[in-house]
C-alpha cells in the first residue's frame, strides 16, 4: 500500500509517528501547503525511507490527483480541516484511489429555521457521489478519526454484540486536560472547534429523522471513566449522529461535548462579535497602501497556540465514548465503550498531545484493516458500516486499549 497523507499539522504529524511502527505499507508521501511543516515530520523519523515529502495545495483538485497518479498512491488520507474535504475527495475518485478522512464535508443552515430543520447536512456533498464511488469500485471511508470514527465502531460493536434493540445512542466526549500557561486554549483546531459548537446541533429520532437544535443544547452531566470524573455536556454538531443511524438501528442518536462554561461563552463571544465569521472582510492594510481581505476566523486561529505545540503545558486525560441504552435477552441494559489518553503517555511514547494522538491512530488502524483485506467495500461508507471487532483487537495490539463500563 502506498499513502498520500495531506497535511502535515498535530494530526498528521501524529499519523506519521504512529505508522511508523507498523508494516503494513509500502511508502507514506506527507504533503502540505507548508513544505516545511511536512519535511519535519518526515525528517523527525529518519533512517526510515519509507517516507517522503512534497509541497501540495489541498485546495487544487487537479494538483492532487496528479500528485497521486505520479507518487503512485492507492489510497489518499485527509488530515486537513474540512474546508478540503471536497477537492480531496474529489481528488482521490478521479485518481482511482481509496480515500479517508476525519471530519465530513462541511454543513449549511436551513435559511428560515436553522434551530429546527436541517439545511445542507454534514457529508450531505459526500454522500451525493456515493454511486460514483460504487461505479469506480473505490472505498471513501469517512469520519474515520476518534469521534467521528472510534465512537462509530463502538456503536456498531454494540449492535453486533452487546444489545437486541437500541433505544438510544450518545456520543460523550470528556476530559480534565489543562494547559499551564492559558486560560483559553483548545486542545483541537480551532477552526474546527468553532465551526461544530456554533453551528445548529442535529439530533435524529427514528420515525421523525434528523432535525436541529439551539447550540450548547440539551445539557448533562456525564461521569468520565478513569478519573475524569462528571463533565456537564451539551449538544454540538458532529458526524456521528448522520452517519450511524444509515447503519445502526437505534431510537434516538445525540452527540455532547464536555466544553465547560468558560469554553462556551468565549465561543458565544467570538460569534457576537463576528468573529467566527469564514468569508474574508476589508481591512485597512497598516501601512496604508490599501485594502487586504481576512477572515476573522482566521485571525483567531492565527491568535491561538498551536494545538500541536501544547503538548509539554498540557496534563490530564481526553475521553471519547459511545453510551448506548437498550435491551439484552429482554432485560434494560446501558454501557459506556470509551478510549482514554493520558497526555503524559502519549507525550512520553510519542511526542504528541492526547487529543491529536487519540485522533491520529484510528485512521492508521482502518489502513492496516484496509491493506489486509479485512475491511472492504466500495461507494461512501462510515466506520459503523464495516465490523467492529477486527477493529477493536487491531486497537488494542497498537497498545491503546478501549474499555466497557456497565452504567
Amino acid at each position: 500500500m502506498r499513502v498520500l497523507l495531506v497535511g502535515a499539522g498535530g494530526v498528521g504529524t501524529a499519523i506519521t509517528r504512529i505508522a511508523a511502527r507498523r508494516s503494513f505499507f509500502d511508502h507514506m508521501v506527507v504533503a502540505d501547503y507548508d513544505l516545511s511543516r511536512a519535511e519535519a515530520a518526515v525528517a523527525a523519523l529518519q533512517p526510515d525511507g519509507r517516507f517522503s515529502a512534497e509541497r501540495i495545495d489541498a485546495s487544487d483538485e487537479g494538483a492532487v490527483t496528479s500528485l497521486l497518479h505520479r507518487q503512485r498512491c492507492d489510497v489518499l488520507l485527509n488530515a486537513t480541516d474540512p474546508r478540503f474535504v471536497m477537492p480531496l475527495f474529489q481528488a482521490a475518485l478521479a485518481a482511482g484511489a481509496h480515500y479517508l478522512d476525519m471530519a465530513m464535508s462541511l454543513s449549511r443552515p436551513h435559511p428560515e429555521r436553522p434551530y429546527e430543520l436541517c439545511g445542507v447536512k454534514l457529508g450531505d456533498a459526500q454522500f451525493e457521489r456515493a454511486a460514483d464511488w460504487e461505479k469506480a469500485g473505490s472505498l471513501a471511508l469517512v469520519g474515520m478519526g476518534v469521534e467521528p470514527g472510534l465512537s462509530d465502531v463502538f456503536a456498531r460493536h454494540a449492535a453486533e454484540e452487546l444489545f437486541d434493540e437500541i433505544e438510544e445512542i450518545g456520543i460523550r466526549d470528556g476530559a480534565n486536560l489543562t494547559v499551564d500557561g492559558y486560560d483559553f486554549a483548545p486542545s483541537f483546531s480551532i477552526w474546527t472547534t468553532i465551526e461544530e459548537c456554533l453551528n445548529a446541533p442535529v439530533v435524529y429520532e427514528a420515525g421523525r429523522g434528523w432535525f436541529t437544535t439551539a447550540p450548547f443544547s440539551e445539557p448533562e452531566v456525564f461521569d468520565f471513566p478513569e478519573g475524569i470524573g462528571p463533565v456537564e455536556c451539551v449538544n454540538v454538531e458532529h458526524e456521528e449522529v448522520l452517519l450511524v443511524p444509515r447503519w445502526v438501528d437505534a431510537g434516538r442518536v445525540t452527540f455532547k461535548y464536555g466544553l465547560g462554561a468558560d469554553f462556551i461563552g468565549t465561543l458565544q463571544t467570538l460569534h457576537q462579535l463576528g468573529l467566527d465569521r469564514t468569508d474574508p472582510v476589508p481591512v485597512p492594510a497598516a501601512d496604508g497602501s490599501g485594502t487586504v481581505h481576512v477572515s476573522p476566523r482566521d485571525v483567531v486561529a492565527a491568535c491561538l497556540p498551536n494545538p500541536a505545540a501544547l503538548g509539554e503545558r498540557m496534563h490530564g486525560k481526553t475521553c471519547a465514548g459511545t453510551w448506548v441504552k437498550g435491551t439484552k435477552d429482554g432485560r434494560p441494559r446501558e454501557v459506556y465503550l470509551y478510549h482514554v489518553v493520558d497526555n503524559q503517555w502519549s507525550m512520553r511514547e510519542y511526542g504528541c498531545q492526547a487529543v491529536v494522538w487519540q485522533t491520529a491512530i484510528n485512521p492508521v488502524v482502518a489502513l492496516e484493516l484496509i491493506a489486509a483485506g479485512t475491511w472492504s467495500g466500495s461507494g461512501v461508507l462510515g466506520p459503523e458500516a464495516l465490523p467492529a471487532r477486527p477493529f477493536l483487537d487491531l486497537l488494542t495490539e497498537y497498545g491503546s486499549p478501549w474499555g466497557m463500563r456497565e452504567q
